[in-house]
């Protein structure tokens, strides 16, 4: 596995990541046993970035990956652990679980503080190797939610600083105050918004940027069922792009990026994956696994070498313009900094 590095602080990670939401959160058919193992074999593939977050179950994600941790006996050094806060989250109700959990945004510095001992208890270690903000906290300033942060890394329970979902200008501020090591936002050959500012940005000043769903929830895998098949609590089944007309219209752009594969002998994964990763050495992907079979697919995206005619080729064949719905709700875009 290639290493990358995240920001000038001295992050380095593997050139892909694994998001670890699916495994807890959102997907449906949580198999913890079938995680656990997933994860350990991660490790042996080079696969050291792990991504988890506090709303992920709510909490239930973040203690997974804290058994992991402790099962793999002294090798926690070998794992950088990124996770986030940034939610208020109700306790659960018999009308209330999961998700719905999530009451809105909270920064505030106290907040902040107590979320970051609570996770670091989940996780069972003295250190959070990334911190992210998940949202920002309009209520909030930036300045003041990083300088917390900050204070969170000279405690030493912190070690590098990340945000969510956010705008270039409030990354310039938020950078001002403390070094940003890396900027998370949903990107791939079909949600590229990030192209226009905070990429650039990112650039500019020097941070790593971590794309989540790069195989587009999975749809750019060309395996996913039809949203109607997937599990009754999976997420994905209320999202627009997903609905049945989108869904319908989006798939010939999914079966473009099969052939595209098959063409070089690849997975439709492996080349959204090495068409991410190609956009910039600073960029590290996070697609979620939970089965070793798609970790390993997904890991070898990362030998892939595309030349300068294909990559230009596969992003005009995949023109996100084409692409039919949105990629959260209104009530969930309303949560990303613009």
């Amino acid at each position: 596995m290639q290493w990358r590095k995240l920001g000038s602080q001295g992050l380095q990670v593997s050139a892909v990541g694994l998001g670890c939401m699916g495994m807890s959160f959102a997907y449906g058919g949580a198999d913890d046993a079938q995680s656990i193992a997933t994860l350990h074999r991660a490790l042996d593939l080079g696969v050291n970035f792990w991504d988890t977050a506090e709303v992920y179950g709510p909490f239930t994600n973040e203690q997974l990956i804290g058994r992991a941790l402790q099962s793999l006996k002294g090798r926690r050094d070998e794992v950088v652990v990124a996770t986030k806060f940034g939610f208020d989250i109700a306790p659960e109700t018999p009308q209330r679980r999961g998700p719905q959990r999530m009451v809105g945004v909270n920064s505030r510095p106290a907040h902040i503080r107590a979320v970051v001992e609570a996770s670091l208890e989940r996780l069972g270690i003295e250190a959070i190797d990334l911190l992210y903000q998940h949202r920002v906290d309009p209520a909030v300033p930036i300045e003041e939610v990083v300088g917390t942060m900050g204070d969170l890394v000279r405690q030493g329970k912190v070690r590098f600083l990340g945000l969510s979902e956010v705008s270039a200008a409030t990354l310039r501020k938020a950078h001002a105050v403390h070094p940003i090591s890396a900027v998370q936002s949903e990107y791939s050959l079909w949600s590229r918004e990030p192209e226009a500012e905070v990429l650039p940005a990112c650039a500019e000043l020097g941070i790593g940027f971590v794309p989540y769903s790069p195989l587009g929830r999975g749809a750019l895998t060309g395996k996913l069922p039809a949203p109607d098949e997937l599990s009754e609590d999976d997420f994905r089944r209320g999202l627009p792009r997903f609905q049945a007309e989108a869904w319908g219209a989006n798939q010939s752009l999914v079966a473009t990026l099969q052939r595209m594969a098959a063409a070089r002998g690849l997975t439709a994964a492996q080349l959204a994956l090495a068409w991410v990763l190609a956009q910039s050495p600073s960029i590290v992907p996070i697609p979620g696994a939970r089965r070793e079979q798609h970790l390993r697919e997904n890991a070898l995206a990362a030998d892939v070498v595309l030349s300068s005619a294909e990559l230009q080729e596969i992003g005009a064949a995949m023109d996100p313009s084409r692409v039919q719905g949105d990629r959260y709700t209104e009530a969930a875009l309303a949560l990303v900094d613009r």
